[in-house]
């Protein structure tokens, strides 16, 4: 029992570390990071659906929908890991993680912090973990737009576009992005290569308003774990779980 334990916790935390760090084709959560944050231009506060959909050089998928939600620069991303399709978790894992309340999850980034948070509703924990690498701002990155044409996407009419970002280190992020003319030119669509993995997030239900401010902190009567062993210790009383 102990060893399947151990076995069990280790794929919850390298899953729930990449869905931190939210490295786009490893994760279905993807990096807002500074350059994926400046393809929403003025779009600063938003709430929505978001479809992600990764595909990595070997053919194997990934997809998650979730609610994402994003306020100048702070990001939240909220799933259910039993719902994921395709991926490399295992059924029977997946399994236990539901039936230990663990397969909902909520990533709460905040930059302005140098934080994330991971948040299990269904246990009323989390976790807090340091994000100590400086974070350069939007303004610093600069950005070329080539328009390729029009489409419409889930209704919405789109001019499509190839945008090149350009860090202060001089890395470059390109991206096909279709913006969304009834929406602000909103980045309804979003698709990128990385490290030989294909990403595309479809945004649904767009909310324009700004999130409350309140989304990005975890719940005041949620208890802070230090770390994925004690807070699935904590879940089972202090005994590794059958």
């Amino acid at each position: 029992m102990k060893k399947h334990f151990v076995v069990l916790a280790s794929a919850i935390v390298a899953f729930t570390l990449v869905a931190a760090r939210a490295q786009p084709g490893s994760s279905p959560a993807p990096d807002f990071d500074t350059a994926l944050m400046k393809l929403f231009g003025n779009n600063s506060g938003f709430s929505a659906i978001m479809d992600v959909h990764t595909t990595r050089a070997s053919g194997d998928t990934m997809s998650m929908t979730g609610n994402i939600a994003l306020l100048d620069g702070n990001s939240r991303f909220e799933m259910d890991m039993a719902n994921m399709q395709g991926g490399r978790m295992s059924a029977q894992t997946v399994a236990h993680m539901k039936q230990m309340g663990m397969s909902k999850m909520v990533a709460i980034s905040r930059r302005d912090k140098k934080l994330t948070y991971l948040i299990y509703p269904d246990m009323q924990a989390y976790m807090e973990q340091p994000t100590p690498k400086t974070v350069a701002s939007v303004s610093d990155y600069k950005s070329e737009t080539t328009k390729l044409g029009q489409e419409t996407i889930d209704g919405h009419p789109c001019i499509k576009n190839k945008v090149v970002v350009t860090a202060p280190d001089g890395a470059i992020h390109e991206s096909t992005v279709w913006n969304a003319t009834d929406l602000k030119n909103f980045p309804i669509k979003i698709q990128m290569s990385k490290q030989g993995v294909n990403t595309v997030m479809l945004y649904k239900d767009i909310k324009m308003g700004r999130p409350a401010a309140g989304l990005f902190d975890p719940p005041a009567n949620f208890k802070k774990c230090k770390d994925m062993m004690s807070l699935m210790m904590n879940r089972s009383g202090g005994m590794p779980p059958r």
